[in-house]
């Protein structure tokens, strides 16, 4: 039977309130082990209850948790787990520590660029942020970048521009053309191709080219490029001689000029002394070397390819169409007078090659000249070489100055018509330009009737 002091004490328990001499009391009965079941039982769930109100007065939150379940086996739950589901919108701390306050002092949240009077420093902006804008950075500069061109790259850009030159003969055009390429150590290549096109066009072309090799000289071109396209052409010259057989003498000529007009060193063939193996440069080498020593004394062989086209005088031309109607009448090859006629370059002028041909025709005697007249008109006619236009207007002038004509040669009038008659057959010229042929209107010397008297 318990004693009444020790009932006294269980008593207070049940009741809820502990003292210090109770704990100094049920200490002695526990080291004394004078234990009971019901006493041991009655222990733990004073112990129990006494950590619960621990609790409750330590935290504010616990008011609204459940009580814990005792057949759980956890006198406690866990109030600073992350998992915890309650109060998913406060904003205080969730760790149990601290006074309450809201987190990062007020400073985050929805909404909220940071805490009053917070002063953030410039950034430096980041290039890989998606919302990064180039345009807002301030002064920026923009430089295009242009790849090197390769060799047969540079075959397919450089090749428009030269043959384009060779229609307007304007260097400063070529050079802000090349200037917008980025031609790095193949710059060379352009001398190079210039002279292999010119060498397959006209004399015309060539002296362009000699020009454009001038022009460059100190405008992206130094003598030692110019050197080294001259030797690439040089090493190409077995390959260019099957298109145009006259190339090694083309080239010469090309060295020579260019020498003379400094676009090489004046030592380039002496380089060459004793050190050439192919038979063709060897003969474009001595051609140069000829041409230089005959013109020691000119600066510059601005005639070495002849003075092309429209820059030659009207008489020059005069003279030389006379001289290819000439050779044609002894010869009567229609193909060499129409490579005279095209190495002249002047389709503006083709009218006086009419206008020879027709006075030629009537100054001659026998029927071969008219003969052999209509053909290289009719032969330049389907060919294309002469226009309508200027087959008709060298007509007219022999029409506007036969009664001139007809002072010198008394049967021009009989003649014109016959030959007017058979161009016309031909369909060399219109019917219109042969209805305007003027005829001389018979004179009647004798009248009928008259007895053969001469009429005075």
């Amino acid at each position: 039977m318990a004693s009444p002091g020790r009932e006294g004490v269980f008593d207070e328990q049940a009741d809820g309130d502990s003292s210090y001499g109770d704990e100094e009391e049920l200490s002695e009965a526990e080291v004394n082990g004078a234990w009971t079941p019901q006493e041991k039982a009655l222990h733990e769930a004073r112990l129990k209850a006494k950590a619960k109100r621990r609790l409750r007065r330590t935290s504010s939150r616990e008011s609204g948790r459940d009580s814990v379940s005792e057949a759980s086996g956890d006198p406690v739950a866990d109030l600073t787990s992350p998992k915890s589901k309650l109060h998913t919108n406060d904003r205080k701390s969730r760790m149990g520590k601290g006074r309450g306050l809201p987190k990062k002092g007020g400073a985050g949240g929805k909404g909220v660029w940071g805490a009053a009077g917070m002063v953030y420093e410039m950034e430096e902006p980041d290039a890989k942020d998606p919302n990064y804008d180039e345009s807002s950075q301030g002064n920026t500069v923009y430089a295009t970048v242009m790849p090197e061109l390769e060799e047969q790259e540079l075959e397919k850009t450089v090749s428009p521009v030269v043959k384009e030159y060779f229609e307007h003969g304007d260097t400063k055009e070529v050079q802000m053309l090349l200037k917008e390429l980025n031609l790095g150590k193949n710059k060379f290549k352009v001398s190079s191709l210039a002279v292999s096109l010119s060498l397959e066009g006209k004399a015309s072309h060539r002296e362009l080219t000699s020009r454009l090799l001038s022009d460059l000289m100190g405008k992206g071109m130094a003598e030692q490029d110019m050197a080294r396209a001259f030797d690439k052409v040089l090493m190409e010259l077995p390959d260019l001689i099957l298109d145009t057989p006259e190339a090694p003498q083309m080239l010469g000529q090309f060295i020579a000029r260019a020498i003379a007009d400094h676009a090489l060193p004046l030592d380039f063939l002496d380089r060459y002394k004793g050190m050439v193996a192919c038979d063709h440069a060897r003969a474009a080498l001595d051609r140069a070397a000829v041409l230089l020593s005959m013109k020691r004394e000119i600066v510059r062989l601005d005639n070495v390819w002849g003075v092309g086209g429209g820059q030659r005088p009207v008489k020059h031309l005069i003279k030389e169409m006379n001289l290819l109607l000439k050779e044609y009448l002894v010869s009567g090859e229609v193909s060499e007078a129409e490579r005279c006629l095209r190495d002249l370059e002047v389709p503006h002028f083709h009218h006086e090659l009419v206008y020879e041909a027709i006075i030629m025709v009537l100054e001659s005697k026998g029927e071969t000249a008219i003969q052999m007249m209509v053909k290289l008109l009719k032969a330049f006619w389907e060919m294309g070489l002469i226009t309508l236009d200027q087959m008709n207007r060298g007509f007219q002038r022999v029409y506007t100055e036969l009664p001139e004509i007809n002072l010198d040669v008394p049967h021009a009038h009989a003649i014109l018509e016959s030959f007017v008659e058979l161009c016309h057959q031909e369909s060399v010229i219109t019917k219109q330009l042969r209805d305007t042929c003027p005829s001389r209107g018979r004179k009647r010397f004798v009248s009928e009737g008259d007895g053969g008297l001469i009429k005075t």
